[in-house]
């Protein structure tokens, strides 16, 4: 990163997943390739908190979101081996960034329906802790011991990328030697689920089609993901497997709309340009972008012609997880980025399912089944509500 001080590079060497088209890595990427049956809500429907160590009255104290973060957590420290007794590193300069959109919908609204029905004496003390956005990353925190930055970035459906930038600058900078980033989501409530319904963002077919002529909205998600970064000498000298760099990265806004893109795309473009620039990259060598793809009429049209304007004819392959994923909000470019690290791993671009007619609008090469990739320099793109901007830019180790 040009950030980086004194040459420190930042390489993934571990990541965690839960997510509707799979749990753990090799159900996930298994997932990506596998159609997705036509549902508006995503869950995880086989999702165990026991599984990962969370036992029933501390489950009871902690919302699903938070749930889901632990999970991925333990997943990824467990990839990256550093789970163990063993700790190559001080707890002090081990640090925690973790992203969510809206935090503890459900322990919100269920003890609103309380205090409505049974009267303010039988809320729960625990209310606030299950609600606040930074629960996941203050359980991950106390559960591993980690006592470096430990941070919570709520920027609607950019946080998971952006707590992958924020994390990354910490290792880049000195401030830490490992760092936790990602982010995760769980929002399926009565009110957020119709709020959504009712501003006709949802798809109506159950469908997520991004970048398709028919498409009609997002299907929303529940998910979690996590990856550790470390700096590279660092992890060399432990042996550690690293699936790839993370060479730059960039936030922007475009200080248009709280829900619409701006319709020129000036803030998609501008962050995708100077996520490059932060990497030391010209267009003309990035060979791969995860889109944001939404599925939804607006976002997509708006950054296909984002995608057009700052690679012109080099025409990098575009993929969108959300076609089998959905939607999972602040924990979007979280599972976007354990995707695209998996890429690197396996040699291949998922495709972006759900697509039978790419819109002729989207000038842009839409992977529609899993493609072989010789790894290259790759941007991952988040398009939020609020229009915050955040691009990722991975390259091979």
């Amino acid at each position: 990163m040009i950030e980086a001080r004194n040459g420190r590079r930042v390489v993934i060497t571990g990541l965690g997943v839960v997510a509707p088209c799979g749990t753990g890595l090799t159900e996930f990427w298994a997932g990506l390739r596998r159609p997705a049956e036509p549902v508006i809500d995503r869950r995880i429907l086989d999702f165990d908190p026991a599984r990962w160590g969370i036992g029933h009255v501390e489950a009871r104290r902690m919302d699903r979101f938070a749930q889901l973060g632990v999970a991925a957590a333990a997943q990824a420290l467990s990839d990256a081996g550093l789970d163990g007794d063993e700790r190559p590193y001080d707890e002090d300069r081990c640090g925690i960034v973790m992203g969510t959109g809206i935090g503890g919908a459900y322990a919100w609204e269920s003890q609103c329906k309380i205090l409505f029905e049974k009267g303010p004496a039988r809320v729960s003390p625990l209310v606030v802790p299950s609600v606040m956005p930074n629960a996941a990353a203050a359980m991950v925190s106390m559960r591993y011991g980690w006592r470096g930055p430990v941070e919570t970035v709520v920027t609607a459906c950019a946080s998971g990328t952006h707590a992958v930038s924020n994390g990354a600058r910490l290792v880049a900078s000195g401030r830490c030697d490992a760092v936790l980033v990602g982010g995760s989501e769980s929002c399926q409530t009565g009110i957020m689920s119709n709020g959504f319904l009712n501003m006709k963002a949802l798809s109506g077919s159950g469908i997520s089609r991004p970048f398709d002529v028919n498409r009609d909205g997002f299907c929303s998600a529940e998910a979690g993901g996590l990856l550790v970064l470390e700096e590279a000498s660092a992890a060399a000298a432990r042996g550690a497997a690293v699936y790839a760099e993370v060479a730059g990265s960039a936030s922007t806004a475009d200080a248009y709309h709280i829900t619409a893109p701006a319709p020129d795309g000036r803030g998609a473009i501008a962050c995708m340009r100077a996520a490059m620039t932060d990497a030391g990259l010209s267009p003309d060598e990035i060979t791969h972008v995860n889109a944001h793809g939404t599925s939804t009429q607006l976002n997509d049209a708006t950054e296909a012609a984002a995608v057009a304007a700052v690679f012109g004819a080099t025409r990098p392959a575009v993929t969108s997880i959300k076609g089998v994923t959905g939607h999972a909000f602040g924990a979007a470019g979280a599972i976007e980025a354990v995707a695209l690290a998996l890429s690197f791993r396996y040699g291949e671009l998922p495709p972006t399912m759900g697509v039978e007619h790419v819109d002729p609008a989207c000038d842009i090469d839409v992977v529609l089944e899993p493609r072989p990739w010789t790894p290259g320099p790759a941007l991952s793109n988040s398009f939020a509500f609020g229009g915050h901007n955040g691009t990722v830019v991975l390259v091979p180790a």
